[in-house]
């Protein structure tokens, strides 16, 4: 006789962290939450008073191998806010506010200690950016994942007027690029960044050239939030595109919001990156090209805004806290430098 527990699936450990973790997801729940968590389906009322086209706007995305760094640091407190701090930012540079979260856990063999540590990863950053997490799923399949691997990948769901929808159609050139600082990797360029670093250190290793962290706690620096950012500009009107600066860097992703027959010249050398990039690019001798078209390279938003309404644009970011580097500018695609 062979039971499910011995072919590697707990079904009481999924019990236990589902008991685990429940204060933590009702803790998030905002006034559209209908239900608790463990219904076949979660349900959202929205609330849609002073909007006249109501739009929903979805995005779905992972952490990547940044899994692979908490796992050897075991730590794992990080990640689920990583990963809810992502998608409710690639919402949000649609003119979105975020309105609820749902995530899939996949593991090969599950730990409710790890699995409430994510968790609770989740409800930090969703209490944060407001957003409820209303539901979830964890699988284990010891087939599928090997030991001590897991994934994630989290879906949210915004709401935005459809009439303030942030596209990126009204830039032009002239148009001045403002960036926002980021936390460090984010959560993309995790493959090269381990191949490089994890030749020549440990999680625990402390180089020089980090300032005093650790080259894991460097890497796990948590992928920030910009909502409150993105939320000023919006309202004031200010922002004619939005930029999250994710996987492809900055050239891919202005590349985004650009119109055709635009482009965006960046001065790479308006800011100063952050000591994890330097690191990486010394010590795996990596052209500047694939640090640029990999990583955020120390800016993880960007805002495109008229020239004559940029130094509001700093100011109304100033006042939250922002600290905004005027990195670039919109130029007619083949303008000569």
């Amino acid at each position: 006789m062979t039971t499910y527990k011995e072919a590697g699936v707990d079904v009481e450990a999924g019990e236990e962290t589902v008991d685990r973790i429940r204060s933590n997801v009702q803790e998030t729940f905002t006034p559209g939450v209908l239900a608790d968590i463990g219904a076949f389906g979660s349900f959202f009322e929205p609330d849609l008073e002073g909007m006249d086209e109501p739009v929903l706007v979805s995005s779905i995305d992972g952490v990547g191998t940044k899994l692979k760094v908490a796992s050897r640091a075991e730590r794992y407190d990080t990640v689920g806010q990583d990963l809810v701090n992502h998608c409710v930012t690639d919402v949000a540079v649609c003119g979105a506010r975020p309105l609820y979260f749902l995530d899939y856990y996949g593991v090969g063999t599950l730990e409710p200690d790890t699995a409430e540590a994510v968790v609770e990863g989740f409800a930090t950053a969703c209490d944060d950016n407001d957003c409820a997490l209303v539901g979830g799923e964890i699988a284990e399949m010891p087939d599928v994942y090997g030991e001590g691997d897991f994934d994630l990948v989290g879906t949210v769901v915004g709401l935005v007027d459809k009439g303030t929808i942030v596209t990126g159609d009204e830039v032009r050139p002239g148009d001045v690029l403002l960036g926002l600082p980021s936390t460090g990797i984010h959560t993309n360029g995790y493959t090269l960044a381990r191949s490089v670093l994890f030749d020549a250190y440990t999680v625990d290793d402390c180089p020089s050239e980090l300032g005093g962290a650790s080259v894991g706690e460097a890497l796990l620096r948590v992928h920030r939030s910009y909502l409150r950012p993105i939320r000023t500009l919006v309202e004031a009107d200010l922002a004619r595109g939005l930029a999250h600066i994710t996987g492809g860097g900055l050239p891919n992703n202005l590349g985004r919001v650009v119109p055709e027959g635009c482009t965006a010249a960046v001065d790479y050398d308006a800011w100063d990156r952050p000591p994890i990039f330097s690191l990486i690019q010394e010590r795996g001798d990596v052209p500047e090209e694939d640090m640029r078209q990999t990583f955020n390279l120390g800016i993880g938003m960007v805002a495109v805004v008229r020239a004559e309404e940029a130094a509001r644009a700093v100011d109304q970011l100033e006042a939250v806290g922002e600290s905004p580097i005027r990195m670039g500018r919109i130029e007619a695609a083949g303008a000569s430098h």
